[in-house]
């Protein structure tokens, strides 16, 4: 790798680092127009992670050094991710070693963390909440995994970067298979997420959190990066989506400023139409009941199986 190479991986990450709060700032703005409600600053989930890393931490007498090391692991999972992920470039150093199934892994054991962290304490709502997400967890996962399947089945490759410059290198046009595995990752994207109909991200509701009943016991700094990595998250399952069904504006060879300069607009521009879309999803889309949420990620399932079998007619046809 040339040390450009490097110095392009640094960027996405740190652009990776910089957008993801911007990205969920402005989902939120969206769906407050939407919404017909005051919009509060696209800065404001700066301003709060800003906040908390200027407070002092309080942690429970009986917390464990897990409790106070999920923090960093959760963040740094994430961070690894979006190194991972071709936003930008396919032909970076750590994007080159990229695997979907290996990034299935990493969303996981971030998952795991937190639901331990959330535990530790012994809190009801701590255990509650992870008890939740592990359980939509264990259903989003193989809905995920049937999607990248389906991908790897298209480009004859799990690594994500081979995916992502196949479907670049087709003519535009919709692919039915891949448009059922669409429906499927939208679906596994708002249940991981922890957004509507799933879950309300605004909401301190004790009989309807999943993911903020996790938080209830951090603050400050530890606090501030679990805020920061929910955003990147976001982020990250949305650079997923566009390597997978938006390949095109990313560089497929080595990058460089002028490929550099195409990559950063093109995302944000696909960011902002991204944000667009799932603010009208969760605006006309109403919070399911907890028990109703296994129903939700099976249709999710249900989509991806079609999609295999779609793409297995097709081509047993041709």
């Amino acid at each position: 790798m040339r040390p450009e190479d490097w110095l392009t991986q640094f960027i996405e990450i740190v652009a990776a680092l910089a957008a993801a709060p911007i990205f969920l700032g402005w989902v939120s703005q969206c769906r407050a127009w939407l919404q017909n409600r005051r919009a509060p600053s696209l800065w404001l989930p700066y301003r709060n992670i800003r906040k908390l890393f200027h407070k002092e931490a309080v942690i429970a007498q009986n917390a464990s050094r897990l409790f106070r090391l999920a923090p960093y692991v959760v963040f740094g999972t994430m961070v690894l991710a979006a190194a991972i992920i071709p936003s930008m470039g396919t032909r970076l150093p750590l994007v080159v070693s990229a695997d979907a199934i290996a990034l299935v892994g990493l969303f996981a054991t971030a998952r795991v963390f937190m639901a331990l962290a959330a535990m530790d304490i012994g809190t009801a709502f701590g255990t509650l909440g992870a008890r939740r997400e592990m359980m939509v967890g264990f259903l989003a996962e193989p809905a995920l995994l049937m999607v990248i399947f389906v991908a790897s089945l298209l480009s004859a490759s799990t690594a994500l970067p081979a995916i992502t410059e196949h479907l670049a290198t087709q003519t535009l046009g919709l692919d039915p298979a891949l448009a059922f595995t669409a429906v499927a990752f939208t679906l596994v994207l708002l249940a991981e997420n922890a957004r509507i109909p799933v879950d309300n991200p605004s909401t301190h509701l004790e009989l309807t959190m999943i993911h903020e009943a996790m938080l209830l016991e951090y603050s400050a700094r530890h606090l501030a990066l679990m805020e920061w990595t929910t955003a990147l998250k976001l982020f990250n399952y949305a650079c997923i989506g566009f390597a997978l069904f938006i390949p095109w504006g990313v560089a497929t060879g080595h990058i460089g400023p002028l490929g550099l300069a195409v990559a950063i607009p093109t995302l944000a521009v696909k960011l902002a139409l991204a944000g667009g879309g799932l603010a009208l999803i969760e605006t006309l889309c109403a919070k399911l009941r907890v028990m109703r949420a296994p129903e939700f990620l099976a249709t999710a399932y249900l989509f991806a199986v079609l999609g295999l079998l779609v793409h297995v007619m097709l081509g047993a046809r041709g």
